[in-house]
């Protein structure tokens, strides 16, 4: 018998990393997404972190989150843009 997965109690904090192509135009579209589904975000909660070779960037923002639709509003959006590879 498997048992249910956790619950998130919202409102929380709530990581999302995206992960793309190393270039500017990435986190330009990833806080647009943000920004769109998050009014009250807080852009000092934001981390970028380049591959060695400077061809991936790994953006990690960290979001108020309201509800499980708003969670999966972000993800559909943001695996909608040119830069992005991967939402986790």
């Amino acid at each position: 018998m498997n048992p249910d997965p956790p619950k998130i109690e919202f409102p929380c904090a709530y990581p999302i990393k995206v992960m793309g192509e190393g270039h500017d135009e990435l986190q330009a579209q990833v806080m647009d997404v943000i920004l769109r589904h998050c009014t009250d975000f807080d852009r000092q909660k934001i981390s970028t972190r380049d591959s060695s070779r400077g061809r991936w960037r790994s953006i990690t923002v960290m979001i108020n989150a309201t509800g499980q639709a708003q969670i999966e509003a972000i993800f559909n959006d943001l695996k909608t843009c040119s830069r992005v590879r991967m939402v986790l």
